[in-house]
């Protein structure tokens, strides 16, 4: 089973990125993922189950624990060869 999680961090500073958010960014970027899109308002990546799944755990765990106020997130099953 493939999943696409897509999420954001807050709050926000459009000025520079509050570390919450170079956490999330970090996490997502050195898990097993695939199709990772880093954005200054939202986030995507691609992945088997347990791969997503995991990354969601430490997204959670570690941008909440470096200030996070608020994390937004969705998670989609990708329907075989693609959405």
């Amino acid at each position: 089973m493939r999943l696409r999680v897509e999420f954001t961090t807050e709050p926000f500073d459009l000025d520079e990125p509050p570390g919450h958010a170079l956490v999330a960014r970090d996490v997502i970027r050195t898990a097993d993922l695939d199709a990772v899109d880093v954005g200054p308002f939202g986030n995507t990546a691609e992945g088997g189950r347990d791969a997503v799944i995991a990354a969601v755990d430490a997204l959670l765990r570690r941008s909440l624990d470096a200030g996070a106020t608020r994390v937004s997130l969705q998670v989609n099953v990708l329907a075989e060869g693609g959405e």
